[in-house]
Parts: C-alpha cells; structure tokens; sequence
C-alpha cells in the first residue's frame, strides 16, 4: 500500500501527512446533515492505515460533536500515530475561560494533549461578534501568554492560528515567535492567500494549512450549476448575495467569474485524465508551502478517492500554469481579503 507523503510544518518538527482530514462533519449537524458514527470511525481507521496522521477540527464544530466524534473514532488507535489540530474559538481566550475550553476539548477528544492547537479566528471585536454577543474581547498578549503557559504544562505541543492575516501575524509575532501554522481557506477557487499571506508565512517558516479545498463541495463537481449548490454552501463572495438569505457579504458575487473558472478547470481535466476532485486536491498540494491540504469524507469511497489525488504525480509547471491562469480573473474579482463569507469592510481575518 502506497503511502501520502510527509511534509514539515514550518519550522516545527511536526511531520503532517500531506493530505489531511477535515473533521468538521464528524458528528452531525445542521451545516452537513448527520453523519453515522460507525461511518466516521471506519473513515478515520482507513485514513492512519493509508498514512493521512493529521485530524483537524475544532470546539466550534457542531457545537463540540466533532471532536466528540473524532475522540471516539481515535480512541483505539496509537496516540503517537495522530496529530490532532482543533481550535479555539476567539471569545474563549481569555485565560482562565481558555484553560476551561482546553480541557474540555481534551475530555471530548479523550485525549491528555493536544498537537496542535489553534485560535480560530483573530481576537478582535469584530471576529468575536461572529460567535457571542459578549462584548468583552480578550487581551492578544494575554491570550498568546496562557496559552504558552498550557505548552510548558504539556497540554498543547504546538501553538497556531487559523484565518489570521499578515498584520495580524506581525502582532502575535511580536510575543509568540515561534508560530507553528496558520490554518487558511486555500483552493483554485479561493486563492487570495497568494497575493500576501504566503510570502509571509513562508519567510517567517510558518506552516500552512489549506482548508476549503473542494470549497465545500463545489470543486467536487457534483453540482449541474451554481444554483444547484446548498444554500449554506452558497455564502462565500462567489454567490450574488441578493439570491441567498443565508449571505452576510451583501455583494453582487463573482457567479460568471466563477462559472469561467470551473470550465476552465474542466477544459484542463479532460486533457490529464483527471476528475475535478483530484485535480483540484493535486493543485494544492502541488504548491510546496502547504504543508497540509484538508478535505472532509463521508464514507470510505469518498477518503479513497481523495488519496488517490495525492498518491498521483503532482502536477507539472505547464499544468499548474493553466490551472492558475484559468483561475486567475476570479482570484482579481474576489481580491486579497480571505474572508469569503464577507465583504472587505467586515473582513474578519484582519
């Protein structure tokens, strides 16, 4: 059995699998539907035997299932086989409410520690509305401080970040040097990452990991059009807003930009033998600064199909070429801001 390749975080000595699962439907929810539990522990067993060892979720999912979820599916395999990544919400970092949140989170997943553990969004007023009315946000020093304090008690290997724009990196940098990641959507859709964020990180050694790399079912190609895709899967900057209730970004959105991308994407498939799924996985992974690409899977097909992307050759400049060329007019349409779900001047990440 051909196994995923390894790559280092940052500057870390964290090995992730290149392929990573995204755990954000592990136990069911409103977002994804239900998901059976059998179903998730068959997945997570088929992934460490196919050597996928990074496992990202987060105490926001589904309200804690996921990580419940995860624990569960985790619980008869080797721990040291594992890296589980899961985030903190920002409303939850002031210290002693944060210490409560990381044992929480370590019951739920059944665990003693965690490898990587990330704040989820910026601590700044405006990200912490997304997730409580409370109107108190959290001291960043503070924050960055106790969670420093949790590694020294090894309950945290590594310290990240998820969604977190350049200046915000400069300003945790400032009293968290070492930095292990920044988890970020990443995708032939959704490229904005490229235009700041990864010369930063790579300069500064500081992982990436790409979420949303089937952007949530769209390059998955399991949609006739845009129309066909999930209302809540049809919030991002991509959709005109004026068609969806469920949108907070109140823009036109970038349909006819994002149409030209995906027939361009097509026109590229047809040419290597690809489908979408695995071309747009290969795409990510092709890129050496991410050091892991996160996708979900609701059944063991859906995981074999995902790894067989990576197992295939990675894709050649000239292919890359016109993958990012038949992408790049929706990437200037949607801009450098990588908060897809708003428009720039709510821009959480920053």
């Amino acid at each position: 059995m051909n196994k995923i390749e390894l790559r280092k975080c940052g500057n870390s000595d964290l090995q992730l699998a290149v392929l990573g699962m995204g755990c954000w439907a592990f136990g069911g929810g409103n977002y994804w539907g239900e998901q059976n539990q059998n179903d998730v522990n068959d997945i997570v067993h088929a992934a460490v035997d196919y050597g996928i060892n990074y496992f990202d979720t987060a105490e926001a999912y589904n309200d804690g299932r996921s990580e419940s979820s995860l624990g569960q599916a985790l619980k008869d395999l080797p721990r040291d086989k594992v890296v589980i990544g899961t985030k903190i919400s920002p409303s939850n970092t002031e210290p002693l409410v944060l210490r409560e949140h990381l044992e929480a989170s370590l019951k739920r997943l059944e665990t003693d520690y965690i490898d990587l553990y990330m704040v989820h969004w910026p601590i700044t007023p405006h990200s912490i509305a997304h997730f409580t009315e409370k109107k108190i946000c959290p001291d960043v020093r503070e924050a960055f401080s106790a969670l420093q304090n949790l590694r020294k008690e090894g309950k945290i290997r590594y310290i990240g970040v998820s969604n977190f724009a350049v200046s915000k990196m400069e300003e945790i940098k400032k009293f968290l040097p070492d930095i292990c990641a920044n988890e970020l959507p990443y995708s032939l859709l959704t490229r904005a990452i490229e235009f700041h964020t990864i010369p930063f990180l790579k300069k500064n050694k500081i992982g990436i990991i790409g979420y949303m790399t089937l952007l949530q079912g769209l390059l998955a190609d399991i949609y006739p059009s845009l129309d066909d895709v999930p209302v809540m899967q049809r919030r991002t900057r991509h959709f005109n807003s004026k068609k969806n209730k469920e949108c907070r970004h109140g823009e036109a959105g970038a349909e006819e930009e994002t149409t030209e991308a995906l027939s361009a994407i097509r026109e590229v498939m047809k040419k290597i033998g690809m489908n979408m799924p695995e071309l747009a996985i290969n795409w990510a992974v092709s890129n050496p600064a991410v050091s892991t690409a996160l996708v979900g899977a609701r059944s063991v097909q859906e995981l074999k199909n995902n790894i067989k992307a990576v197992l295939n050759p990675r894709l050649d400049r000239q292919i890359m070429a016109e993958l990012n060329n038949g992408t790049d007019k929706l990437l200037l349409k949607l801009g450098a801001g990588f908060d897809f779900y708003e428009n720039s001047e709510n821009d959480r990440t920053r």
